[in-house]
């Protein structure tokens, strides 16, 4: 019987969940309710479909997780002003400078490479990791390479087990199942959604 490419895609997908490092999201979860249990913000930060994931978790972790939460791609004035002036590499870094980063802060990345100075790729993601680890703030990603800058310097890192020749429609899917899983997790959320309160009724 022939397989159509849409059964092999969801049979990977079936896969790469049953694979998922739980106890690295379990960390994750603890970790970030420890940093909203100190004060501190989080930042979300991704490039491409990662900057979409941003943009919309940062929604659910204000809204369901009362955490204070901001994605620098979310204002694009600043983003493509940085990017024109100073140059793209360090539009976070130097973001995350005027916002002050601290220790009591986060950062959660959302990339499939994670950042790579070696190999010169999402280099503002780099700098920002680098920035992060210098103020001591928490740092968590979730990727699909463990030797990406994110993979390395993660506070707690969740990378998708996903095959190399679909590494980035993989890696991406899940990045919104996992923010997704820890927004609803009950270590950090701190209501219900709308539909689930409505089904509570």
């Amino acid at each position: 019987m022939h397989t159509t490419y849409g059964q092999m895609f969801l049979a990977e997908t079936a896969r790469i969940a049953a694979d998922l490092p739980t106890d690295d999201i379990e960390a994750m979860a603890v970790g970030l309710a420890a940093v909203r249990e100190r004060g501190g913000r989080l930042f979300i930060l991704g490039v491409g479909g990662g900057a979409g994931h941003a943009s919309h978790a940062v929604n659910d972790f204000r809204k369901i997780c009362h955490f204070e939460a901001y994605a620098p791609t979310d204002n694009v004035s600043e983003l493509t002003a940085r990017t024109n002036d100073e140059g793209w590499d360090t539009s976070f870094s130097a973001w995350l400078r005027v916002s002050k980063l601290h220790e009591r802060d986060a950062l959660l990345v959302f990339s499939v490479g994670g950042g790579s100075r070696a190999r010169n790729i999402s280099m503002n993601l780099v700098y920002a990791i680098e920035l992060a680890v210098e103020t001591g703030a928490d740092i968590f990603g979730v990727v699909g390479r463990g030797d990406g800058a994110a993979g390395r310097q993660s506070t707690a890192v969740v990378v998708v087990p996903a095959p190399a020749e679909r590494l980035t429609p993989h890696v991406e899917a899940f990045q919104a199942v996992i923010w997704h899983l820890l927004v609803s997790h009950p270590a950090l959320a701190a209501q219900a959604g709308k539909w689930e309160s409505e089904t509570l009724r």
